[in-house]
């Protein structure tokens, strides 16, 4: 809870609210207060709300709050039977409920603002049906309901472009770049209309331009289609192919196979699918069910401790060694016969265990088999995710190989017959180069013989008068067209045009009396509104009253209902001391002394007698205590004194020691002084 507090006091200390308080001040403001404090954070969320709760009733202030916080979708703490509780906490400003609010607000402030911009837009308004009835109301709720939808499918683009990354700037720069080049193409489109518009007929060379380059773009379409379409033949004759490699495979199979083989097949696969559900699964089920059987007992019995496990192993091993004795005796009691008998025993069970090894080797194969075609057909999966086909089978591949060889026996003649093209066509260049300069030649020939006949420039004149006559022949058949298409034109729209006037004349007619309707029916409209917001709000206001009512109610009933409980409880725990004190009077009136040790107050009694003698006791050794302390201390003090005057002698003992030790070593030093 504290912190809890202090996390909300930060977030106000903060901007936008900057209510610079602390925890000592946060926590002595009134009931009031705190309610203006919540309306300023949901003001902060929704400006709706910024409001001064002073000016409103309080049933006003709930109400808007609830409101609010139902929109922001804020679940209070506790169950449906809190509500009330909360409720009423809000309107009276209770902290206990104020807080938590307080703090789930500033925790997501953010989030709840998109929130509560969302709800003005998306919250929809329950029309009744009544009132859908009308034609006008339903489309205007049809209406209402796309818009929503529109402004729905707006707000996530808004979103995803926000989280796309792309800044204001950048966006303003590749408009600018944009807008650049724009300014560029309209220029250069402007100077090739002024080089255009000096060609004759230049708007009917336009048209045939643009019919190009749709034509083209219809071409290249069309071009990307053949391709898709091919690689799905591609893709069909492959399935195809392998299909029919499966089948040839199926019907080699059913062709080299005979009924008697197909049926040993089946005998066999019977056999051992028999073997395992009449022998071996049930073998190994009651296996199982044996272990699960005594490891269910184990688990049943306490925790063992190693003296325990090494006694059984002591039981088990006593035990096997019981069972080979028993062996030995047996086998040595056998007759030859029942030698032969044992012989053949244990050459039945050495085959059924080998029976059943083979079994769990077939069964382990099988396994290996499944899961090893299963990965061929991930790894087939990944394959044709990868190089867009399927991996090919053996035949498949060996039928490549064999269409690779053609195709390089193909690709090898097509390239000889390619060699010899671009031999001929270096012949044809080379005559073509000898072909125009002989061409060069005898044109200026003829422009020395025209100049020497004073008529130069005549043959170029003349191709050119040519040339330009066969173009305006050429233009004005395409005029001649052109005319009669646009005046056909203009007839059929001058047509269409009276045509639609006609069919139009008596549509325009009901429109006129359905607007006049429509004008009426919207004043009849808006008189009902008026109708129905005063019955709506008479109802409000009864619904509020009755919800006061209830609510009082309510209140009332779970008092009783904790005052019932609690009488109840008291009843029973008085009924206990009842029982209890009836319990002790009979143990005490009881004449048998067992049962009168038993009573409470024996036991307290015989208590009491034990402190009181143990009291006795300590007092009398206080008293001892108290005599013998001065006696006590004085020989303590003697005792004290004397051990200090032990070690001042211990003391001097030791210095009288080190004193005659120096001495001798001093006399020893003079006798070798003289000795020297």
């Amino acid at each position: 809870m504290g912190d809890q507090i202090q996390f909300i006091v930060e977030k106000l200390n903060q901007e936008p609210f900057r209510k610079n308080y602390n925890l000592i001040s946060f926590d002595s403001l009134e009931s009031l207060q705190l309610l203006q404090l919540l309306s300023d954070v949901l003001g902060e969320i929704d400006p709706k709300h910024a409001v001064d709760i002073r000016e409103e009733l309080p049933e006003q202030t709930a109400k808007r709050m609830l409101n609010l916080l139902g929109i922001l979708k804020y679940k209070p703490p506790g169950g449906v039977s809190d509500l009330s509780a909360f409720r009423q906490g809000l309107v009276t400003g209770s902290k206990a409920v104020i807080h938590p609010v307080l703090h789930w607000l500033l925790q997501r402030t953010n989030e709840l603002k998109k929130r509560a911009y969302l709800a003005r837009f998306l919250v929809k308004l329950e029309v009744p049906a009544e009132f859908l009835q009308d034609d006008t109301v339903a489309d205007f709720n049809k209406q209402y309901e796309e818009l929503m939808e529109a402004f729905k499918n707006l707000h996530k683009e808004h979103e995803q472009l926000k989280i796309s990354g792309l800044s204001t700037a950048e966006i303003r720069r590749d408009i600018s770049a944009m807008e650049e080049e724009k300014d560029q193409l309209s220029k250069r489109v402007e100077r090739l209309k002024k080089r255009v518009e000096t060609v004759q007929n230049h708007q009917r060379m336009l048209e045939i331009a643009r019919q190009l380059r749709l034509e083209k773009e219809r071409e290249e379409s069309l071009a990307q289609q053949k391709q898709e379409q091919k690689s799905q033949l591609f893709h069909a004759e492959q399935r195809l192919q392998r299909a029919q490699v499966q089948l040839k495979e199926m019907q080699h199979v059913v062709a080299d196979s005979k009924p008697e083989s197909l049926m040993k097949k089946l005998e066999e696969e019977i056999n051992f699918n028999s073997y395992l559900v009449t022998e071996k699964i049930p073998r190994e089920m009651e296996s199982k069910k044996t272990s699960v059987y005594f490891l269910q007992k184990v688990v049943a019995e306490p925790a063992m401790t190693q003296a325990d496990l090494t006694a059984l192993e002591s039981e088990i091993n006593e035990v096997n060694a019981q069972m080979n004795q028993l062996i030995e005796k047996r086998m040595m009691k056998y007759e030859p016969t029942d030698s032969k008998f044992s012989m053949f025993r244990q050459q039945a069970s050495i085959i059924s265990r080998k029976k059943e090894a083979k079994a769990e080797e077939l069964q382990a194969a099988k396994e290996e088999m499944s899961s090893l075609e299963k990965q061929m057909e991930q790894k087939s999966s990944q394959a044709h995710e990868l190089e867009g086909s399927e991996v090919l089978t053996e035949d498949e591949f060996k039928q490549y190989v064999s269409k690779l060889r053609s195709k390089n026996t193909f690709y090898k003649k097509k390239r000889l017959e390619i060699a010899e093209i671009t031999a001929e066509y270096g012949i044809l260049q080379r005559t073509e180069e000898l072909l125009r300069q002989r061409h060069e030649a005898i044109q200026q020939q003829l422009q020395a013989t025209e100049e020497k006949k004073g008529i130069s420039g005549y043959s170029y004149t003349q191709e050119e008068l040519e040339r330009v006559s066969a173009v305006k022949s050429e233009m004005d058949e395409v005029k001649g067209q052109t005319l009669d298409n646009m005046s056909e034109m203009v007839k059929k729209l001058n047509a269409m045009v009276a045509e639609k006037k006609a069919s139009l004349a008596p549509v325009i007619k009901e429109l006129r009396q359905l607007r006049q309707n429509c004008q009426e029916l919207t004043q009849e409209c808006d008189e009902k509104k008026i109708q129905y917001d005063s019955c709506a709000a008479g109802l409000e206001t009864n619904r509020s009253a009755l919800e006061q009512e209830v609510k009082g109610l309510l209140e009332e009933c779970a008092q009783e209902e904790s005052n019932y409980h609690y009488i109840n409880c008291m009843k029973r725990t008085l009924e206990i001391q009842l029982q209890r004190a009836k319990e002790e009077m009979k143990a005490y009136v009881s004449p048998d002394p067992q049962e009168r040790r038993r009573a409470v107050r024996e036991q307290y009694t015989r208590i009491i007698l034990e402190q009181e003698n143990l009291g006795k006791k300590l007092r009398e050794k206080q008293k001892v205590v108290r005599e013998s302390h001065g006696p006590n201390m004085k020989q303590m003090k003697m005792w004290q004194d004397f051990e200090q005057l032990m070690e001042c002698k211990r003391e001097c003992f030791l210095k009288q020691q080190n004193q005659a030790a120096i001495g001798q070593v001093i006399q020893e030093g003079g006798k070798d002084r003289l000795v020297l």
